[in-house]
C-alpha cells in the first residue's frame, strides 16, 4: 500500500470516528445528501424592504394644508413656551430679595484673640507657645497677642530695649519659627509693645513723645520681621502724643488695595465710658480698641447701654472680661456656670472677643499671684490602675466641659454671619440680666439671653425696630447652660424664664 492510499484510509477512519459527522438518527443519511448539523434557509426572493418616502413624495405631503397647520401650531407653541420661561425667570429674579453686601472684614474680626501675657505659663516661653499651636487652632483662635517680653528694667526708660526679647522668654529665631507655624494654621501674631509693662506707669513718667517714637521704631522692626500687629496699653497716652500719626503710619502706612492681610494696631484703655471709647475709635484711626467697659459695669442696663453705644463700630471694638488688665475670666466669674455665661456673651456680642490664656478652661490665678501655669491634656482621663483623687477629677471634668463649650461657641461664631458681623438689637435688660438679637440679611437669627443673678428671672423680650424686624412667636434652643431649656426644644418668646447664673442662645430662621 503506497503512502497516498494510507493517508486516504486515515481520513476515512477519522471521519467515521468524528461524532459531528455521524447521522443524528439511525434512519440513514440526511435527506438531500446534507451533512448532519447543516441547516439550509430559504430566503424569499420577493422580500420587500422599507426605504422611506422619496423626495417627490415628501414634498407632496409637506405641502398639504393639514401638515402646514400642524407645523405652525408646533412653532407657535415652542416660542410661547420659551417666552413664558424667560418671563418667569425675570419675575423670580425681580421678586427675590437681594442679598445684603458683606461688610469689609479683617482677620481680627473673624474670630477670638487669645492673649498670652505670661509666657512662663507655657513652660518653655516662645517655644512652648509653638508646641501648643495645634491646641489653640482647635479653639478657632484667629490671633495670638504675645507679651510684653522685650528687655526692660521697671521704671527705667534708659534701659528700655523694645527691639530685643528677654532671653528667658526666647530668641528672635524662636519667634520667627513660631510665627511661621502659626501663619500656616491661619493664626496671626500680635506683639504687645507696652513700654514700661513691669513698672508703675505703662509709658514711664518721662517724656511720652520720646517713648512713643521708640515704640514707632520698634513697631517697624517687628512688622518687617513678620509680626501681624502691635498692641499698646494706656492707649490715650500714645494717641495724644505728637508722634501718634507716625506710629499709626508705621503700622498702616504700607497698606495697598492688593493687600490680602492687613497689619493691626491694637489699643487698650481702662476706666473710660462707652462714649469715650467710641470717640477714640472715630478720631484716632486705631484698628481695634479693647476696653474694660464690660467688666467695670455689672448692671445689665448699663451693659446694654454700652453695647448700644459701640455696636455700630463692632469691627473696631474688642470685648473682654479681664483681658484688658491681663486678668483671667475666672476673676470675675466665680463659678463654672458664670464662666459659661460670660463666654456665651463675649462670643455673641457685636465685636471681637478677647480672652486671656486659660479662659477656655476656667483657669484661675494662683493664690497671691496674677498668673498661673497653663493646664493641657485636660481631656486625658486618669489611669484605672492609679488611685483617683475625686476632687481633682471633678475639676478636670469641669475644665473639659468648659473647653467643649468654648470650642462650640467659637465654631458657631465663625460659621454664622449673624454672629460674625450681623446687626444688633437690644431686647431686655435689668440689674442682673440682659438679652439682645443678632441678625444678618437672610441668615438664621440668634437671641442671647442670660441671668447672672441669684434668683430665676423672666425676661420680657421687646423689639423696637424701624426697619421692619420682628420677633417670631417661638424659637429653638441652640445652646444652653440651663437644664430646663433643653437644646433643640422650642420655647415661646412671649416670656423667657432663665435660671440664676444661666444663659441660653436661641435661634429662629429668616422668613422673608
Amino acid at each position: 500500500m503506497n503512502k497516498e492510499t494510507e493517508i486516504d484510509m486515515k481520513e476515512v477512519e477519522l471521519n467515521e470516528l468524528d461524532p459531528e459527522k455521524q447521522p443524528m438518527t439511525d434512519d440513514g443519511p440526511a435527506a438531500g445528501g446534507e451533512k448532519n448539523g447543516s441547516v439550509k434557509l430559504k430566503v424569499p426572493e420577493d422580500e420587500v424592504t422599507f426605504t422611506g418616502l422619496s423626495k417627490e413624495e415628501l414634498m407632496k405631503v409637506a405641502g398639504t394644508q393639514g401638515w402646514v397647520r400642524t407645523r405652525w401650531v408646533l412653532l407657535i407653541l415652542f416660542w410661547l413656551g420659551w417666552v413664558g420661561m424667560l418671563a418667569g425667570a425675570i419675575v423670580i429674579i425681580v421678586q427675590a430679595p437681594r442679598c445684603k453686601p458683606i461688610p469689609e472684614m479683617n482677620w481680627w474680626n473673624e474670630g477670638p484673640l487669645y492673649q498670652i501675657s505670661d509666657l512662663d505659663a507655657f513652660n518653655d516661653g516662645i517655644k512652648g507657645v509653638k508646641e501648643k499651636l495645634d491646641d489653640l487652632n482647635q479653639l478657632k483662635v484667629k490671633g495670638l497677642v504675645l507679651g510684653p517680653f522685650h528687655v526692660l528694667q521697671e521704671d527705667q526708660p534708659v534701659a528700655l530695649k523694645l527691639e530685643e526679647i528677654d532671653p528667658e522668654k526666647g530668641t528672635k529665631e524662636d519667634l520667627v519659627a513660631m510665627m511661621e507655624k502659626a501663619h500656616k494654621k491661619g493664626i496671626s501674631v500680635v506683639l504687645d509693645l507696652t513700654p514700661n509693662y513691669l513698672g508703675s506707669a505703662p509709658w514711664f513718667s518721662a517724656d511720652h513723645d520720646d517713648i512713643v517714637e521708640k515704640v514707632r521704631a520698634a513697631a517697624e522692626h517687628w512688622l518687617n520681621l513678620g509680626v501681624d500687629g502691635i498692641k499698646i496699653s494706656d492707649f490715650t497716652v500714645a494717641s495724644n502724643s505728637q508722634h501718634w500719626s507716625k506710629l499709626l503710619a508705621a503700622v498702616q502706612g504700607n497698606r495697598t488695595e492688593e493687600d490680602t492681610k492687613r497689619k493691626a494696631l491694637v489699643g487698650v484703655v481702662e476706666g473710660l465710658a462707652a462714649a469715650e471709647v467710641s470717640q477714640l475709635v472715630n478720631t484716632t484711626g486705631v484698628d481695634l480698641l479693647l476696653s474694660d467697659v464690660l467688666s467695670s459695669k455689672t448692671d445689665g442696663v448699663e451693659r446694654i447701654r454700652a453695647i448700644d453705644a459701640l455696636h455700630s463700630q463692632q469691627r473696631s471694638v474688642g470685648w473682654s472680661l479681664g483681658a484688658a488688665k491681663h486678668d483671667h475670666l475666672s476673676k470675675l466669674a466665680a463659678t463654672s456656670g458664670l464662666i459659661h455665661l460670660y463666654q456665651l456673651l463675649l462670643f455673641t456680642m457685636p465685636g471681637t472677643p478677647v480672652f486671656t490664656y486659660g479662659d477656655e478652661i476656667g483657669l484661675a490665678a494662683a493664690q497671691g499671684t496674677n498668673s498661673t501655669k497653663m493646664f493641657w491634656d485636660v481631656e486625658k482621663e486618669p489611669s484605672k490602675e492609679d488611685a483617683v483623687d475625686e476632687a481633682a477629677e471633678a475639676v478636670r471634668k469641669e475644665r473639659v466641659a468648659l473647653r467643649k463649650w468654648f470650642k462650640s461657641l467659637s465654631d458657631l461664631r465663625g460659621k454664622e454671619r449673624s454672629l460674625l458681623h450681623g446687626d444688633y438689637y437690644p431686647l431686655h435688660s435689668s440689674a442682673s440680666s440682659l438679652s439682645f438679637l443678632r441678625l444678618w440679611d437672610q441668615s438664621d437669627r440668634y437671641i442671647t439671653a442670660m441671668n447672672w443673678g441669684a434668683a430665676p428671672e423672666t425676661l420680657t423680650l421687646k423689639l423696637t425696630s424701624e426697619d421692619g424686624v420682628k420677633l417670631p412667636e417661638e424659637a429653638k434652643v441652640r445652646m444652653s447652660t440651663d437644664e430646663t431649656l433643653v437644646v433643640d426644644s422650642t420655647i415661646s418668646l412671649d416670656k423667657v424664664t432663665v435660671a440664676p447664673g444661666q444663659a441660653v442662645l436661641l435661634q429662629f430662621p429668616y422668613t422673608g
